[in-house]
C-alpha cells in the first residue's frame, strides 16, 4: 500500500530567489511566470498535506536541502506517541539513559570481583535520542556511527534513534547528513544518575534548492500478519 512520498528537486532553478515578487505563499519568478512556493519553514506534515492535492503536482518550489527526503503519510489513527514539537531552535536533543541490573548479592565479595563488576557497568550504557534541525524539526536519515567501526544506525521519520548496541564511557558517536557539517558526541556519564542528556548544535552548509518539485508516490507491499 502507498505510504511515502518522495519529493525531490529533479532541475535545479539557478534564479535568484532574492529578486522575486514576494507573494503569500512565496515569492514570483518572471522568468517563468509562475509562483515559487517556499517550503524552507514547512515541517514534514505540512509538506505531505500540500502535495496530496492533484492541484498541486505541477510546483516550483525552494526547499533546504534537508527536507527533500521520502515523507511517511501520517496516518488518521496513530498509536504511537505524537510528532515532537516545540523544541528549542538550533539544537539537536540526545536522551540517554543508563541500563541498570537488579543485583541481590549478599554475600561478600572479593576485590576480583568489584572489578568484574565496575567492568560491566562501565559497558552497559544505552543511548537513544532525537535529532533536530536548526529550525527544531526532526531529522530522518540522520546516520550515527560509532567511531572506528561500522556499527551504527539511523533516525526515523520522527528524528528519533536508538542506537543498536550498548557503549561505555570515552566512545564517540559521530552524527552526518546531507548538507550538514558532522557531529561527534563522546559518552560520558559522570554522575550517578541513569540517564544523560546531550544537546548539539547542528551547523548546516549546502542550504537551499530551488527548481521543479518531482513527486512521486513509493510503495509498499502488505505484509502478513
Amino acid at each position: 500500500m502507498k505510504n511515502k512520498l518522495n519529493v525531490s528537486i529533479k532541475s535545479p532553478c539557478s534564479e535568484n530567489y532574492n529578486n522575486f515578487s514576494p507573494t503569500k505563499a512565496g515569492g514570483f519568478c518572471n522568468s517563468c511566470e509562475k509562483e515559487v512556493i517556499d517550503f524552507t519553514n514547512m515541517k514534514p506534515e505540512a509538506i505531505i498535506n500540500y502535495f496530496k492535492l492533484k492541484s498541486t503536482q505541477n510546483t516550483c518550489g525552494r526547499f533546504n536541502s534537508a527536507q527533500l527526503n521520502s515523507f511517511n503519510h501520517i496516518p488518521k489513527t496513530n498509536k504511537r506517541r505524537n510528532l515532537i514539537g516545540g523544541l528549542g531552535l538550533a539544537i539537536l536533543s540526545f536522551f540517554s539513559f543508563t541500563a541498570t541490573q537488579a543485583q541481590d548479592t549478599k554475600t561478600d565479595t572479593t576485590d576480583t570481583n568489584s572489578e568484574v563488576k565496575d567492568i560491566h557497568q562501565e559497558k552497559n550504557i544505552s543511548v537513544k535520542g532525537t535529532v533536530l534541525d536548526e529550525n527544531g524539526l526532526p531529522l530522518p536519515g540522520t546516520n550515527i556511527i560509532l567511531k572506528d567501526t561500522a556499527i551504527g544506525t539511523q533516525t526515523n521519520f520522527d528524528g528519533e534513534f536508538e542506537f543498536p548496541e550498548k557503549l561505555k564511557k570515552g566512545d564517540v558517536l559521530i552524527f552526518s547528513f546531507i548538507g550538514y557539517s558532522s557531529r561527534t558526541i563522546v559518552i560520558n556519564n559522570e554522575t550517578a544518575s541513569p540517564t544523560i542528556e546531550m544537546e548539539v548544535n547542528m551547523d548546516t552548509f549546502a542550504c537551499v534548492v530551488m527548481g521543479k518539485v518531482a513527486v512521486k508516490k513509493v510503495y509498499k507491499s502488505k505484509k502478513n500478519k
